[in-house]
């Protein structure tokens, strides 16, 4: 018997949580072949959601791109067979609720729960919600928040739920061995940057111009996650430094992130909803660089939770650059306890307990 139809995907940012969700429905007695994950062929849900043990249906086609182009032409065929493919799924299984993370395979499934009146809730990620959940909305039983002020009917706040190795690796908050486990030196200050397993060529521009005016410090390190989009110009042209100088470590793809985000005291990154409720779980400051193109510039509202509680600097992507970059850095290097001050504003807006309550909305509004 399925329990419940995990539905959307794509990024790693709508996945991850759903997975925690699933983990918590397990940990109360929900076996894992009770929950059945649906997304795209084309998302990272179909590396993510087996090797966490549970069962992915994978609908053909793609998102439709928010502009008149040829390819959506195209696309709109493969929608309409997601959708076929949707309904007919949620009527074989019979799951007695449906979970909406967003995405377009998302939308499917709820077709198939209104066709099916299964009750629907969404789990949204962002402070901003995206097309497919505020459509969603409009059928859900209730629609789980990260944040008061996130655009959704019925809604309740449980925060965006995090990897179970993130909530370890912040419970533990082993600074030191988390820095000898990835090679980085322990009595320096270190900044992990990252924006995803493409990366960010605005970041990854920046970061690689400023190393020039940071070579001289011998109180920094950087591991630079740069990504696999940009890896062959970026990865294998490693700038000259001085021996006593800066550190500097570049990767393509960063597997051991909860230890990463635990190393760190000071994080460079994109502003998707995973990072931000991730570098709230471990408590880290971070200059903060919102995707410039992302829906209803949903990343700098994200952001913006940080920032007003002193947890974060934004910095927008067009003013992004090499030396602006040296002087928020600098600026930070030179006042450790206000980096401190950061890490704990971060802390203070944590939800450990998020997919516990995701998991309460769930089986609160499961059919009997």
């Amino acid at each position: 018997m399925t329990f419940a139809v995990i539905a959307g995907g794509g990024t790693a940012g709508h996945v991850l949580p759903g997975i925690a969700l699933a983990r918590a429905l397990v940990e109360r007695g929900h076996p894992p072949g009770s929950i059945q994950f649906v997304g795209s062929t084309r998302g990272i849900e179909t590396r993510l959601v087996p090797e966490a043990g549970f069962p992915l249906v994978a609908l053909p086609g793609r998102g439709l791109q928010r502009r008149i182009t040829i390819e959506n032409v195209a696309a709109v065929g493969g929608l309409l067979r997601a959708m076929l493919a949707g309904v007919r799924l949620v009527r074989r299984l019979r799951p007695r609720v449906v979970v909406v993370l967003g995405g377009y395979a998302s939308v499917a499934c709820v077709a198939g729960a209104i066709l099916n009146r299964v009750p629907i809730v969404v789990m949204e990620q962002n402070a901003r919600a995206g097309a497919a959940n505020r459509l969603a909305g409009r059928f859900a039983a209730a629609c789980a928040v990260p944040f008061p002020g996130t655009d959704l009917p019925r809604r309740v706040v449980t925060g965006n739920p995090v990897r179970a190795e993130v909530l370890a690796a912040a419970a533990a908050n082993d600074r030191a061995g988390s820095r000898r486990a990835l090679g980085l030196p322990v009595d320096r200050t270190v900044v992990a940057v990252f924006s995803g397993s493409l990366g960010a060529r605005s970041i990854n521009t920046a970061v690689r111009g400023a190393i020039p005016g940071l070579a001289s410090r011998r109180d920094l390190a950087i591991r630079h996650v740069i990504g696999s989009r940009d890896w062959e110009e970026f990865g294998h042209q490693v700038p000259d430094l001085p021996a006593d100088g800066l550190v500097y470590q570049p990767v393509r793809y960063e597997d051991r992130m909860a230890e990463l985000l635990v190393a760190a005291d000071l994080a460079i990154a994109r502003s998707g909803g995973t990072t931000v409720a991730e570098l709230a779980e471990v408590g880290r400051a971070a200059i903060l660089v919102p995707l410039p193109i992302a829906p209803r510039d949903h990343q700098t509202a994200n952001a913006a939770a940080l920032v007003a509680a002193g947890a974060a600097v934004l910095v927008p992507d067009d003013q992004l650059s090499p030396q602006r970059l040296v002087r928020e850095l600098e600026t930070l290097l030179a006042d450790p306890q206000r980096v401190a001050r950061m890490g704990r504003a971060a802390r203070s807006l944590a939800r450990p307990d998020a997919a516990e309550r995701v998991a309460d909305l769930v089986e609160e509004h499961a059919r009997g």
